[in-house]
């Protein structure tokens, strides 16, 4: 902390996407849009699964979750992103800068691993479906579920120690946060790579080998229904992870020679700003036990309105 206060940086100055103002006026009706539609889906998500019973089941628990995560990902980002589009002093507090960070990281690692829980859970589902009630028990559900926070608030407090350790000088106007250190990085760099290697490759070690079972498994069933029950109870989870690891690995797991600001920015705005809205889409849009679950909620209230 004395680290802090010795730093002759107050604030720092977000650069934008653009110096434009009617291109950033178009850029905050889309990010509005866009954060609108995903507290609705992301929240609707939540409700729509406490209210029908049908879905109370560890897929759906853990997709809750999901929501959850996703819902709080957003808004730690994109407030802010909206109030500089539409302001012409776009700095952030120093203190503001770093909890902001240490929400962000711990939200994402938190994420990761939630969903290795939740391929887990469909490789408990597939492979194992007789001892499924067992494996998935609510009690290993909740504790996989408390591991992934864990592991997250774990993740952002070593990013946050790192951080700490560094002084910031003359600067503050921020392209690449390291950037603006004036003390050397380079260990900085390498313990906040490992961590978050170790972070990728755990989580993705897991749900590779879930989905090498649940795919061996597949290749022995015989029946047409009985494979596409099969398909339609991983395909979502399974579009879900491909777009958050690719966004995520070629952000912050890429060699320096191939760093670019236009592509890194570009990708920045995608995993905060555009994934968290497309979970619900594609979790509500790919799955008839959530359509059928939307149809009995909305039945069931025109019932007590005709009732009344």
């Amino acid at each position: 902390m004395s680290r802090w206060n010795n730093t002759n940086v107050p604030d720092f100055i977000l650069m934008g996407l653009t110096d434009s103002e009617e291109i950033q006026l178009v850029l905050f009706m889309l990010f509005l849009l866009i954060y609108l539609i995903t507290v609705l889906g992301n929240v609707g998500m939540v409700l729509l699964i406490c209210l029908d019973p049908q879905l109370h089941t560890p897929m759906y628990f853990f997709l809750t979750q999901l929501s959850f995560l996703d819902l709080s990902y957003s808004t730690v980002i994109t407030p802010k992103t909206l109030a500089n589009l539409l302001t012409s002093t776009k700095n952030i507090s120093f203190m503001g800068c770093f909890a902001q960070m240490y929400f962000f990281v711990l939200l994402g690692a938190a994420e990761c691993f939630l969903l290795s829980s939740m391929a887990y859970d469909r490789y408990a589902a597939i492979c194992r479906p007789l001892h499924y009630p067992v494996i998935m028990s609510p009690r290993f559900c909740r504790a996989l579920l408390f591991g992934s926070y864990l592991i997250g608030f774990m993740d952002s407090s070593v990013n946050l120690l790192c951080m700490s350790r560094l002084h910031f000088c003359d600067s503050n106007v921020i392209h690449h946060f390291f950037s603006l250190s004036c003390t050397d990085i380079y260990d900085t760099e390498i313990m906040i790579f490992i961590f978050a290697g170790c972070t990728v490759m755990v989580s993705l070690i897991t749900i590779s080998l879930s989905y090498v079972s649940i795919l061996s498994t597949f290749l022995k069933i015989n029946s047409t229904s009985g494979k596409q029950k099969a398909f339609s109870t991983y395909a979502s989870h399974l579009l879900g992870v491909t777009i958050f690891y690719r966004t995520m690995i070629f952000t912050y797991l890429k060699p320096n020679e191939s760093y670019s600001l236009g592509k890194d920015q570009m990708a920045s705005v995608f995993y905060t700003i555009v994934i968290p809205v497309l979970n619900p889409l594609i979790y509500s849009l790919r799955n008839k036990e959530v359509k059928n679950a939307l149809l009995r909620v909305i039945q069931k209230r025109e019932g007590s309105r005709q009732l009344k």
